[in-house]
Protein backbone atom coordinates (compact mmCIF):
# COMPACT_ATOMS: atom_id res chain seq x y z
CA UNK A 1 0.00 0.00 0.00
CA UNK A 2 1.26 3.54 -0.69
CA UNK A 3 2.41 5.61 2.26
CA UNK A 4 -0.25 7.96 3.58
CA UNK A 5 1.12 11.43 4.18
CA UNK A 6 0.51 12.93 7.59
CA UNK A 7 -1.82 15.93 7.44
CA UNK A 8 -0.19 19.36 7.32
CA UNK A 9 -1.46 22.04 9.65
CA UNK A 10 -0.69 25.64 8.74
CA UNK A 11 -1.84 28.83 10.44
CA UNK A 12 -5.01 30.31 9.01
CA UNK A 13 -6.03 33.90 8.32
CA UNK A 14 -2.72 35.66 8.95
CA UNK A 15 -2.46 39.42 8.44
CA UNK A 16 -1.34 40.60 5.03
CA UNK A 17 2.40 40.22 4.62
CA UNK A 18 2.81 37.82 7.55
CA UNK A 19 4.03 34.35 6.50
CA UNK A 20 2.02 31.59 8.21
CA UNK A 21 3.91 28.97 10.18
CA UNK A 22 3.44 25.24 9.82
CA UNK A 23 2.83 23.10 12.90
CA UNK A 24 5.81 20.78 13.43
CA UNK A 25 5.31 19.70 17.05
CA UNK A 26 8.32 21.68 18.24
CA UNK A 27 6.22 24.70 19.26
CA UNK A 28 2.54 25.49 19.58
CA UNK A 29 0.74 27.94 17.30
CA UNK A 30 -2.41 30.04 17.40
CA UNK A 31 -4.77 30.04 14.40
CA UNK A 32 -4.62 26.27 13.89
CA UNK A 33 -8.00 24.87 15.08
CA UNK A 34 -6.61 21.35 15.60
CA UNK A 35 -3.88 22.80 17.88
CA UNK A 36 -6.19 24.97 19.96
CA UNK A 37 -6.00 22.79 23.09
CA UNK A 38 -2.22 23.20 23.33
CA UNK A 39 -2.27 26.85 22.37
CA UNK A 40 -4.79 27.72 25.12
CA UNK A 41 -2.87 25.57 27.61
CA UNK A 42 0.19 27.73 26.95
CA UNK A 43 -1.69 31.02 26.63
CA UNK A 44 -3.24 30.80 30.10
CA UNK A 45 0.23 30.77 31.66
CA UNK A 46 1.30 33.84 29.70
CA UNK A 47 -1.88 35.63 30.83
CA UNK A 48 -1.16 34.64 34.44
CA UNK A 49 2.40 36.00 34.18
CA UNK A 50 1.06 39.20 32.60
CA UNK A 51 -1.09 39.65 35.71
CA UNK A 52 1.99 39.28 37.90
CA UNK A 53 3.82 41.86 35.77
CA UNK A 54 0.91 44.29 36.13
CA UNK A 55 1.00 43.81 39.92
CA UNK A 56 4.76 44.38 39.93
CA UNK A 57 4.26 47.64 38.03
CA UNK A 58 1.54 48.82 40.45
CA UNK A 59 3.95 48.18 43.32
CA UNK A 60 6.53 50.44 41.68
CA UNK A 61 8.79 47.72 40.34
CA UNK A 62 10.44 47.78 36.96
CA UNK A 63 9.03 45.46 34.30
CA UNK A 64 11.58 44.91 31.58
CA UNK A 65 10.90 41.39 30.32
CA UNK A 66 12.61 38.86 28.09
CA UNK A 67 10.62 35.90 26.76
CA UNK A 68 13.23 33.32 25.83
CA UNK A 69 12.35 30.73 23.18
CA UNK A 70 9.30 32.84 22.34
CA UNK A 71 8.39 30.86 19.23
CA UNK A 72 5.54 32.38 17.21
CA UNK A 73 5.51 35.47 19.44
CA UNK A 74 1.97 35.45 20.83
CA UNK A 75 3.19 35.15 24.43
CA UNK A 76 5.60 38.07 24.22
CA UNK A 77 2.74 40.14 22.80
CA UNK A 78 0.54 39.24 25.80
CA UNK A 79 3.29 40.24 28.23
CA UNK A 80 3.86 43.53 26.38
CA UNK A 81 0.35 44.71 27.32
CA UNK A 82 1.55 45.28 30.90
CA UNK A 83 5.36 45.53 30.77
CA UNK A 84 7.60 48.53 30.16
CA UNK A 85 9.45 46.62 27.48
CA UNK A 86 9.45 43.02 26.19
CA UNK A 87 12.01 41.25 24.04
CA UNK A 88 10.98 37.95 22.44
CA UNK A 89 14.00 35.79 21.67
CA UNK A 90 14.04 32.80 19.33
CA UNK A 91 16.74 31.27 17.14
CA UNK A 92 14.41 29.89 14.47
CA UNK A 93 14.49 32.20 11.42
CA UNK A 94 10.91 31.49 10.29
CA UNK A 95 9.46 31.99 13.77
CA UNK A 96 11.46 35.20 14.26
CA UNK A 97 10.36 36.67 10.93
CA UNK A 98 6.73 35.78 11.60
CA UNK A 99 6.79 37.24 15.13
CA UNK A 100 8.40 40.55 14.20
CA UNK A 101 5.93 41.10 11.36
CA UNK A 102 2.80 39.99 13.17
CA UNK A 103 3.23 41.47 16.65
CA UNK A 104 4.04 45.15 16.30
CA UNK A 105 3.56 47.27 19.43
CA UNK A 106 5.29 49.97 21.42
CA UNK A 107 7.83 48.44 23.78
CA UNK A 108 7.91 45.08 21.97
CA UNK A 109 10.71 43.72 19.81
CA UNK A 110 11.98 40.35 18.66
CA UNK A 111 15.63 39.28 18.57
CA UNK A 112 16.91 36.28 16.67
CA UNK A 113 19.39 34.70 19.06
CA UNK A 114 20.10 31.63 21.15
CA UNK A 115 18.72 31.55 24.68
CA UNK A 116 22.22 30.69 25.89
CA UNK A 117 23.79 33.83 24.39
CA UNK A 118 21.16 36.59 24.47
CA UNK A 119 22.04 39.38 26.89
CA UNK A 120 20.23 42.49 28.13
CA UNK A 121 18.98 44.41 31.16
CA UNK A 122 15.74 42.79 32.35
CA UNK A 123 13.72 42.32 35.53
CA UNK A 124 11.60 39.32 34.54
CA UNK A 125 12.71 36.29 32.53
CA UNK A 126 10.18 33.85 31.09
CA UNK A 127 11.23 30.47 29.73
CA UNK A 128 8.13 28.42 29.08
CA UNK A 129 7.74 24.84 27.85
CA UNK A 130 11.35 24.69 26.72
CA UNK A 131 13.60 23.38 29.48
CA UNK A 132 12.54 19.85 28.52
CA UNK A 133 14.32 20.50 25.19
CA UNK A 134 17.64 21.49 26.82
CA UNK A 135 20.75 19.32 27.01
CA UNK A 136 22.26 21.26 29.94
CA UNK A 137 19.34 22.54 32.03
CA UNK A 138 21.47 23.27 35.09
CA UNK A 139 23.80 25.50 33.13
CA UNK A 140 20.93 27.29 31.44
CA UNK A 141 19.19 27.95 34.77
CA UNK A 142 22.40 29.54 36.02
CA UNK A 143 22.26 31.80 32.96
CA UNK A 144 18.63 32.74 33.66
CA UNK A 145 19.50 33.63 37.25
CA UNK A 146 22.28 35.91 36.02
CA UNK A 147 19.95 37.62 33.54
CA UNK A 148 17.31 38.32 36.19
CA UNK A 149 19.82 39.62 38.73
CA UNK A 150 19.39 39.77 42.51
CA UNK A 151 16.05 41.61 42.40
CA UNK A 152 14.52 39.91 39.37
CA UNK A 153 12.14 37.02 38.83
CA UNK A 154 12.30 34.00 36.53
CA UNK A 155 9.28 31.94 35.45
CA UNK A 156 9.96 28.48 34.01
CA UNK A 157 7.33 25.96 32.93
CA UNK A 158 7.51 22.36 31.75
CA UNK A 159 5.09 19.46 31.23
CA UNK A 160 4.59 16.86 33.95
CA UNK A 161 6.11 13.52 32.92
CA UNK A 162 3.43 11.64 34.86
CA UNK A 163 0.54 13.07 32.84
CA UNK A 164 2.35 13.49 29.51
CA UNK A 165 4.01 10.10 29.03
CA UNK A 166 2.42 6.63 29.14
CA UNK A 167 2.26 5.13 32.63
CA UNK A 168 5.68 3.86 33.70
CA UNK A 169 7.54 5.49 30.80
CA UNK A 170 10.48 7.81 31.39
CA UNK A 171 9.61 9.99 28.40
CA UNK A 172 6.76 10.73 26.04
CA UNK A 173 7.03 10.14 22.31
CA UNK A 174 7.77 13.82 21.61
CA UNK A 175 11.00 13.70 19.60
CA UNK A 176 11.93 17.27 20.56
CA UNK A 177 12.10 16.54 24.30
CA UNK A 178 15.38 15.58 25.93
CA UNK A 179 14.20 15.20 29.52
CA UNK A 180 10.70 15.32 31.06
CA UNK A 181 10.30 15.91 34.79
CA UNK A 182 8.34 14.70 37.76
CA UNK A 183 7.51 17.39 40.33
CA UNK A 184 10.25 16.36 42.75
CA UNK A 185 12.86 16.20 39.97
CA UNK A 186 11.87 19.63 38.72
CA UNK A 187 12.05 21.16 42.19
CA UNK A 188 15.46 19.59 42.87
CA UNK A 189 16.79 20.99 39.58
CA UNK A 190 15.51 24.49 40.32
CA UNK A 191 16.68 24.60 43.94
CA UNK A 192 20.27 24.09 42.82
CA UNK A 193 20.21 27.60 41.32
CA UNK A 194 17.48 29.54 43.14
CA UNK A 195 16.81 30.11 46.83
CA UNK A 196 13.10 30.82 46.27
CA UNK A 197 11.21 28.14 44.32
CA UNK A 198 7.41 28.31 44.13
CA UNK A 199 5.80 25.67 41.91
CA UNK A 200 2.23 25.92 40.65
CA UNK A 201 0.37 23.15 38.84
CA UNK A 202 -1.75 23.69 35.75
CA UNK A 203 -5.01 21.69 35.64
CA UNK A 204 -8.13 21.30 33.54
CA UNK A 205 -11.09 23.45 34.56
CA UNK A 206 -14.68 24.02 33.39
CA UNK A 207 -15.53 21.98 30.28
CA UNK A 208 -12.08 20.35 30.15
CA UNK A 209 -12.52 19.12 33.73
CA UNK A 210 -15.92 17.66 32.76
CA UNK A 211 -14.39 16.07 29.67
CA UNK A 212 -11.59 14.53 31.77
CA UNK A 213 -14.15 13.12 34.21
CA UNK A 214 -16.15 11.66 31.32
CA UNK A 215 -13.03 9.89 30.05
CA UNK A 216 -11.82 8.61 33.42
CA UNK A 217 -15.16 7.59 34.93
CA UNK A 218 -17.62 7.09 32.09
CA UNK A 219 -15.39 5.66 29.37
CA UNK A 220 -16.11 8.49 26.93
CA UNK A 221 -13.17 7.52 24.68
CA UNK A 222 -14.75 4.11 24.10
CA UNK A 223 -18.25 5.55 23.62
CA UNK A 224 -17.46 8.16 21.00
CA UNK A 225 -15.46 5.64 18.97
CA UNK A 226 -18.27 3.09 19.11
CA UNK A 227 -20.83 5.70 18.02
CA UNK A 228 -18.49 7.07 15.33
CA UNK A 229 -18.68 10.53 16.85
CA UNK A 230 -14.97 11.14 17.30
CA UNK A 231 -14.35 13.43 14.33
CA UNK A 232 -17.50 15.58 14.60
CA UNK A 233 -17.24 15.86 18.39
CA UNK A 234 -13.59 16.94 18.52
CA UNK A 235 -14.03 19.04 15.41
CA UNK A 236 -16.41 21.12 17.54
CA UNK A 237 -14.90 20.64 21.01
CA UNK A 238 -11.22 21.41 20.38
CA UNK A 239 -11.67 24.82 18.69
CA UNK A 240 -14.08 25.82 21.48
CA UNK A 241 -11.47 25.42 24.25
CA UNK A 242 -10.56 28.69 26.00
CA UNK A 243 -7.75 29.72 28.34
CA UNK A 244 -10.37 29.78 31.11
CA UNK A 245 -10.68 25.99 30.72
CA UNK A 246 -7.37 25.71 32.60
CA UNK A 247 -6.47 26.80 36.12
CA UNK A 248 -3.25 27.25 38.10
CA UNK A 249 -3.10 26.01 41.70
CA UNK A 250 -0.40 25.62 44.34
CA UNK A 251 0.10 22.64 46.69
CA UNK A 252 -0.78 25.02 49.55
CA UNK A 253 -4.23 25.28 47.96
CA UNK A 254 -4.66 21.51 47.97
CA UNK A 255 -3.23 20.87 44.50
CA UNK A 256 -1.60 17.51 43.83
CA UNK A 257 1.38 18.29 41.60
CA UNK A 258 1.60 14.65 40.49
CA UNK A 259 -1.73 15.19 38.70
CA UNK A 260 -0.78 18.52 37.14
CA UNK A 261 -0.56 18.91 33.37
CA UNK A 262 2.34 21.36 33.59
CA UNK A 263 4.51 22.83 36.30
CA UNK A 264 4.93 26.61 36.43
CA UNK A 265 7.79 27.71 38.71
CA UNK A 266 8.34 31.25 40.00
CA UNK A 267 12.00 31.64 40.90
CA UNK A 268 14.08 34.25 42.68
CA UNK A 269 17.78 34.20 43.64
Amino acid sequence: MPDVEAPRYVQRDQPTGVPPLELTGERTLPDVPEENYWYRRHLVVYEWIAGRIAARARAGGRTRVVDLACGEGYGAAVLARHAEHVVGVDANPEAHEHARLRYVADGLRFDRDLVETWDGDVDVVTFLQTIEHVQDPDGLLARLATLAGPDGEVVVSTPNLLTLAPEGAEKSENPWHVKEYRADEFRELLERRFSHVEIHGLYHARKLALHQTAIERLGWDRIHKALRLTKPFYGWFTPAIAASDFVLRRPEEGADLDRALDFVAVLRP
